[in-house]
């Protein structure tokens, strides 16, 4: 198989930490209460509605309906999505940048709301400026792992898909692209990442030498 040049990262959970919960910590503080909003309300299936394409005064509408009591929490999302971030993933600053100064090219294919993305990318934006391209499902219409969403990126990104390397913390999205002839590994958090990529030939520091730069 061809040496990939390329660099194409998921956003959520492997770029940046992301979870529903980092928001409303901040608006339920019994835990209880909070697990219990999460498990039957505002859930991360509901969520994935965002990322198909679905506008979110629509779908908060209708669980606002469902749950009228719960109306100011649920339009909460709206507005405050970026609260659902609390950081980068440990130590994918530094790949990245290290990446982007050595001339890899960098993009990313994101399962993500076409609305919430737009003000996502702007509070990180010296992060995202090291991107080429970013293909986001709710603006296609696709997710992945429909091999839709792969060959669409591939063909924006001017790609042959032996030339490029996909990292995804989710397993059925790893197979997804490589079933259209990616590479692809499973992100298990950046050390791991690191080695891979240096195993493939691109040209970052090993481990300890990345560490003591820090």
């Amino acid at each position: 198989m061809t040496q990939p040049s390329s660099v194409i990262f998921d956003v959520g959970r492997v770029l940046f930490d992301w979870d529903l919960r980092f928001l409303y910590e901040r608006l339920i503080p019994e835990d209880a209460a909070l697990d219990a909003f999460l498990r039957n309300v505002v859930t991360t299936q509901w969520h994935f509605q965002h990322d198909a394409g679905r506008p979110f005064a629509e779908t908060s509408a209708e669980l606002t309906a469902l749950y009228p009591h719960h109306a100011e929490l649920i339009a909460a999302l709206g507005p405050r999505f970026n609260e659902t971030n609390r950081a980068m993933m440990p130590g994918m600053e530094a790949l990245v940048a290290e990446l982007d100064a050595a001339g890899v090219p960098l993009y990313a294919i994101t399962n993500f709301s076409g609305e919430f993305f737009p003000p996502f990318r702007a509070k990180w934006a010296a992060v995202f400026d090291r991107f080429r391209d970013v293909v986001v499902s709710g603006d296609e219409k696709l997710m992945k792992p429909d091999a839709g969403i792969y060959h669409l990126a591939l063909d924006r990104f001017g790609l042959d898909a032996a030339q490029a390397i996909f990292v995804d913390d989710n397993a059925a999205n790893v197979a997804g692209a490589e079933a259209v002839g990616m590479h692809a590994v499973l992100f298990t958090g950046e050390p791991r990442l690191r080695a891979d990529l240096r195993r493939l030939g691109f040209p970052l520091a090993d481990q300890k030498t990345a560490a003591s730069t820090l």
